[in-house]
């Protein structure tokens, strides 16, 4: 669980990152879930982004997927979320305490 302040620097982080990934009409299936896992493992920190077309807000859709990866919502605003997961062999960000 991520407290505020370690919420709070990864949205900073984000902030300057480019969408990597996006959920449309197709929903949230097993090839998406495949990809920000992966890209979880590689990064820590992604920015996605929901199209219009798509069912979900991105919100729902933050939710979904990271409870499917088991990553952490840091935030949803508008049509773009951003989502982290700590890699524990190689940890690339170091949250404050």
């Amino acid at each position: 669980m991520l407290t505020s302040k370690q919420r709070a620097q990864l949205r900073g982080m984000a902030s300057t990152m480019d969408t990597i990934l996006q959920v449309g009409k197709g929903g949230i299936g097993d090839a998406l879930l495949k990809q920000v896992a992966d890209a979880l493992r590689a990064r820590e920190l992604i920015k996605m982004r929901v199209l219009e077309t798509c069912e979900f807000t991105a919100r729902e859709a933050a939710e979904q997927i990271a409870a499917e990866v088991g990553a952490e919502v840091v935030c949803a605003i508008g049509s773009r979320f951003v989502l982290y997961l700590a890699n524990p062999k190689k940890p690339v960000i170091q949250l404050v305490k």
